[in-house]
């Protein structure tokens, strides 16, 4: 098992609070009428100009923990229809079915193009419940990723001064990066396709169902250790939580065993503090080859 870490995170004392940090304020959404949400989306959890895909399921998943009868994302399913942008959006979302042990919904994020037009950005289909209503009962073969004791990992500050403006969500995560998975940013790229890192939010928020969602697309690429730059744009992401997370930092395993056709897939696992499998998804992503 892993050694234990300290994360280096904001002091106890100043430490956000789930409910009440940056993440929280910038997915909340304002009720403009049942089922059809507004936010502004916001550039701090940008890569270069686009929203990161993590923060944009985070938003629509609050979105439907207000509109379904349960609170907790169990599942969902997310189409990345076009590139969204900081600024302005709409979130409708439409109760597909209520049940005792699960609702089921569908959401979708739209912003405006230069006529004033909707344009669709988003669609996801997710199902809810209560997290903590489930039996203790774990029979599992998965074990936790062997990462270094996170003094011995790296984060965005260890390395050269990043281009203003190009990474706007890296002062938001407190992220230290497996140095085995790193040689991509010595212009030395494995050939693999992983990447592991302790994960979580800059501010000390522990993390819950909803920051799950941003953790498993918060990771660089597994394109860069493959040996490919560049922008890798998520085509379909599914996430699955398993249980509610512990408080202190997160483990992130992704891992690519296929690239093929200027597509790959990546596959995530998220381990709690008490080496507990809290959060699965997949996504395909497509590569700009050449």
């Amino acid at each position: 098992m892993p050694e234990a870490a300290t994360a280096p995170m904001a002091p106890t004392a100043l430490r956000a609070t789930i409910g009440d940090s940056e993440f929280d304020r910038d997915t909340a959404l304002t009720l403009r009428e049942p089922g059809v949400y507004d936010i502004d989306l916001s550039a701090g959890w940008t890569i270069i100009s686009a929203v990161n895909g993590g923060y944009l399921l985070a938003v629509l998943g609050r979105a439907l923990a207000d509109a379904l009868s349960h609170d907790d994302p169990f599942t969902i399913s997310a189409h990345y229809l076009t590139a969204s942008q900081p600024g302005p959006a709409v979130v409708r979302t439409d109760v597909v079915r209520t049940g005792r042990t699960l609702s089921t919904g569908q959401a979708s994020l739209l912003q405006y193009d230069d006529e004033g037009r909707e344009v669709e950005r988003i669609r996801v289909l997710a199902s809810y419940g209560d997290l903590d209503s489930l039996p203790d009962d774990v029979r599992t073969t998965a074990e936790p990723p062997a990462i270094p004791p996170m003094e011995h990992c790296f984060g965005p500050e260890d390395g050269p001064a990043p281009v203003s403006g190009s990474s706007a969500i890296a002062d938001r995560l407190m992220l230290k990066l497996d140095p085995s998975t790193l040689g991509w940013a010595l212009g030395q790229p494995s050939g693999k396709g992983e990447m592991r890192a302790w994960f979580g939010l800059a501010d000390g928020r522990d993390a819950d169902p909803l920051s799950l969602l941003l953790a498993v697309d918060a990771l660089p690429p597994t394109a860069f250790e493959i040996g490919i730059s560049g922008w890798v744009p998520t085509v379909e992401l599914t996430v699955h939580i398993r249980c509610r997370p512990a408080p202190g930092p997160l483990r992130v395993s992704i891992t690519t065993r296929n690239l093929a056709g200027g597509f790959l897939e990546e596959d995530a696992e998220v381990w709690d503090s008490a080496d507990r499998l809290v959060a699965q998804s997949r996504q395909l992503a497509r590569v700009r080859l050449g």
